[in-house]
């Protein structure tokens, strides 16, 4: 398999799910900055010109739930998801749904307005804003989501890996940190995990 990926991105969450799946993949860097995104070689592969995109033996997936969900159905030896349980297993897509369609997109806000706008006073507005709106996002899942110590409670499972990825930008956000303390210790823990750190200093190194 083949993951696409940049740096500071959500495409963090893919990457370490295979990795704690064990899988055999390679990683390919989409450089933003020299808009390779746009390119026409990786329209060719992902015609949205975003990252996550895996290439599989089946074909391509976009979309972070959905190759979460791939790799932990393909890696069951992995325990990513709790794959014998349709309810439980309906509650982990519930809550990365959540932070797909509704969490990302209140941080998308600051940096990609233009997407949503084009008046400049609009966009600014949208910007100003995401502090209050991501914020509020992970008081929602401080205080009713987050069941502890994990996301689904006592398993580790492909939940936790997304909600480290974006738990990532709070502070660029302008998040107070300070109203989200179990969602800190979350993101310290998650830090602390061999596979999470060996996989961001490999994406960091990447960039160097």
């Amino acid at each position: 398999m083949i993951l696409y990926y940049t740096p500071h991105t959500c495409a963090l969450a893919s990457h370490i799910a295979l990795e704690q799946a064990g899988a055999d993949y390679q990683i390919r860097r989409i450089d933003f900055a020299k808009n390779e995104q746009r390119s026409g070689e990786y329209l060719h592969v992902n015609p949205k010109g975003r990252v996550p995109t895996l290439v599989t033996d089946r074909g391509i997936l976009t979309e972070t739930p959905a190759i979460l969900t791939f790799i932990c159905q393909r890696f069951p030896a992995a325990r990513l998801a709790p794959l014998d349980d349709s309810f439980s297993f309906a509650q982990v897509l519930a809550f990365n749904s959540y932070l797909c369609a509704t969490v990302h997109v209140a941080h998308s806000h600051r940096m990609r307005g233009s997407r949503w706008a084009d008046d400049p006073l609009a966009i600014e507005a949208m910007k100003q804003k995401v502090p209050q709106s991501v914020g509020e996002c992970f008081e929602l899942i401080e205080l009713e989501m987050l069941q502890g110590p994990w996301v689904m409670g006592s398993n580790y499972t492909i939940c936790d890996i997304y909600l480290f990825t974006l738990a990532q930008w709070l502070e660029a956000d302008g998040v107070d940190l300070a109203r989200l303390p179990r969602v800190t210790d979350h993101r310290r823990r998650m830090s602390e995990n061999p596979v999470v750190a060996r996989v961001i200093a490999e994406e960091l190194g990447a960039t160097q």
